[in-house]
Order: C-alpha cells, then structure tokens, then sequence
C-alpha cells in the first residue's frame, strides 16, 4: 500500500518528494503523489500536522535516508526556502555515502534546469538573500547541491506535459521499487 505511513523503527519509503509548497502543493505535486500512491508506491512529503521544529527536522532525516528515489520539485521559490534546501543537500549526501543505491530525479516545474545550476539570477538572487541569514558553510553546501541536480536528468514540466502516465514504466519497469 502507498503512501504515508506510521512511523516505524523499520519502515522506509520508496520515494521522497520534496517541493515548495507554496509554488507546487495543489498542482504537480498532488498529482504525482497520487499517481506514486496509485501505482502501490510508499511516499514520503512533508504534510499538515508531522509536527514541528526538531520533531519534524528528525522524521524528514529520516524519511531521506530510508527512500530510495528522491524527488525534488523545483519552482520559482524552492531555493528560497532554507528547509527545501537542506532537504536537497540531505539528499545529494545521503545518494553519495549509499554508493550508488539512491537516485534523485529532478522535477523543474516553471523552472529550467539551467535556473537551478545557478547560471540564472532567478535563484542565484535567492541564495544571495539567504547568505545573510546563515553561515558560509550551509551556503556553500545548498549551492552545490542545486548545481549537481541541476544537471541531473528529470523531467521538465513546461512542455505542458506532466500528466504523469510515466509514473509506471519510470519506476516499477525500472526496478526501482
């Protein structure tokens, strides 16, 4: 059975998707959670009522390192948020010590990759704004972590295209799940 499940010592998720709420929750983001769920998937996203601050810090470490595909869903605002960012640098890491046993694909909705590899000021500005507000370090790390997914294979949702009948030859023929 797909989608959320109890937290338990030894449960895991397939997928894990991360997005904007703002930008991308009743549109893309929905529908792909449903088709996930729809197709026997177990998903991970980030919903009304898991809690706050270090309690729901905690459970969405460790919904990234128990998935085995990740999913982040780029939009106009995703790099503005300091929480979408350490999702994603969470994930660039998590994928490298597994040594090759997660997968990130990409989703660039109302963005281009080239946005997201920092070659645009849509969000180079955005990280700008957030180097006021926390360190070096965490910068450097989200700035990394966008560049290399940037140039990941994914799927572009401006071609008008994202109904999502994909969902079943990209994950289940695939062997992911």
């Amino acid at each position: 059975m797909g989608g959320d499940a109890a937290w338990g010592s030894s449960y895991y998720y397939d997928v894990y998707l991360s997005f904007k709420k703002l930008d991308t929750y009743h549109q893309i983001t929905d529908i792909l959670y449903q088709s996930l769920v729809d197709a026997g998937i177990r998903v991970f996203r980030d919903d009304a009522g898991l809690g706050a601050g270090d309690e729901l810090a905690r459970r969405i470490l460790k919904a990234i390192d128990s998935a085995k595909i990740y999913i982040p869903i780029f939009s106009k605002r995703y790099a503005y948020s300091k929480r979408c960012l350490r999702e994603l640098a969470s994930m660039v890491d998590t994928k490298v010590k597994s040594g090759g046993g997660k997968t990130i694909i990409p989703i660039f909705y109302d963005v281009e990759p080239r946005d997201v590899r920092l070659e645009t000021p849509l969000y180079r500005d955005a990280l700008s704004e957030l180097r006021n507000k926390y360190t070096p370090e965490d910068v450097k790390a989200w700035e990394g972590a966008l560049r290399e997914v940037g140039f990941l294979r994914g799927w572009d949702t401006r071609s008008g295209r994202y109904n999502l009948q994909i969902v079943d030859p990209q994950f289940n023929r695939s062997g992911y799940c």
